[in-house]
């Protein structure tokens, strides 16, 4: 595994970041697809074992669960120091006024909720899930700057949103001498590369890190196009994404099983490869319900591509309008 700082920030990760959004309880939630504390137990070990030292999760997934779940497998197989926990803020966790979005009263109240259920008395990159547009931005960036003061959340960070809205999310912290995000967790794959018109530039020159999700596009990079998965059946918000540009998204998956069939290697590899030759991005988020995603994750670290395999991955691809914000 190798390991490289977030950003211009001090934060050392590993290259390959464990997503934890399949950990979780049946019925808890609206994940039908998650894996339980027992199973996700090997899939933490082997993690850690491989050099994965980076673990992404957030309060609303399997509401509170995967936050439960991760918490107390890496109590069980590590030292809290020798990690990174990531988490997020701002989806719907229950009733009343403290239960979502980004107010000073609502991020104060979740995060002493992801503390508990964590089981650590700190974390090391707290996100906002999504930008908020009815809360004032002032009130949420100060919200956040004494979170860290407190000593409760070491850095901060953001995820999909406008690249206007994430400008301005720093220019207020600067402006008011606050914390500033030192992340962007956006949306970036193949088959979807909008955020290199706008984002990724911005992230490259402010000297923030990137951490992609859905960077297999929720799998559909990894399989033969017409396969399906019990997840790619169930998966509500996947259902809604990649439907703008089928055909350009069919010569990219071609072109990725061209390419690994000719390296002897995975798909999955070979996507997350080209991932991580990009230069703005600093490590891929990778969910994991089998062994196998892990091995790949990992094995895609050390893979080359050459010049005429990125053109070749890149070549098909069509403009079409941003999503998953």
């Amino acid at each position: 595994m190798e390991y490289t700082r977030l950003g211009q920030s001090g934060l050392e990760v590993s290259r390959v970041v464990l997503g934890c959004m399949s950990f979780g309880e049946a019925g808890r939630g609206t994940h039908e697809w998650v894996v339980s504390h027992d199973d996700a137990r090997a899939f933490v070990k082997q993690a850690l074992d491989a050099g994965i030292t980076t673990f992404d999760t957030a309060n609303v997934y399997s509401i509170g669960a995967s936050e439960e779940i991760t918490g107390k497998l890496l109590g069980e197989f590590t030292k809290r120091d020798e990690v990174v926990i990531a988490t997020k803020v701002n989806g719907r966790m229950g009733p009343g006024p403290k239960a979502a979005g980004l107010s000073r009263g609502a991020i104060f109240a979740q995060v002493e909720q992801s503390l508990r259920r964590l089981g650590t008395d700190y974390i090391d990159l707290y996100q906002i899930h999504r930008y908020d547009p009815k809360v004032p931005i002032e009130e949420t960036m100060e919200a956040l700057h004494d979170l860290v003061r407190s000593g409760k959340v070491r850095y901060l960070g953001a995820s999909s949103m406008a690249a206007w809205q994430f400008v301005q999310a720093q220019y207020v912290a600067d402006l008011n001498g606050w914390t500033r995000f030192v992340s962007m967790q956006d949306q970036y794959s193949l088959i979807m590369r909008e955020e290199e018109r706008e984002m990724l530039p911005f992230c490259l020159d402010q000297g923030i890190g990137v951490l992609p999700w859905s960077p297999l596009a929720r799998g559909r990079l990894a399989r033969d196009w017409d396969t399906t998965t019990k997840r790619s059946e169930t998966d509500g918000f996947g259902k809604r994404l990649y439907r703008q540009a089928v055909e350009s998204d069919r010569k990219i998956v071609d072109a990725v099983g061209e390419i690994a069939g000719a390296r002897g290697v995975t798909r999955a590899q070979v996507a997350l490869a080209w991932l991580l030759h990009q230069d703005s991005v600093t490590a891929p988020i990778v969910g994991v319900t089998k062994e196998h995603h892990i091995t790949d994750a990992v094995a895609a670290v050390e893979l080359e591509l050459s010049d005429d395999e990125l053109t070749r991955l890149e070549e098909n691809y069509v403009p079409r309008a941003p999503e998953g914000y």
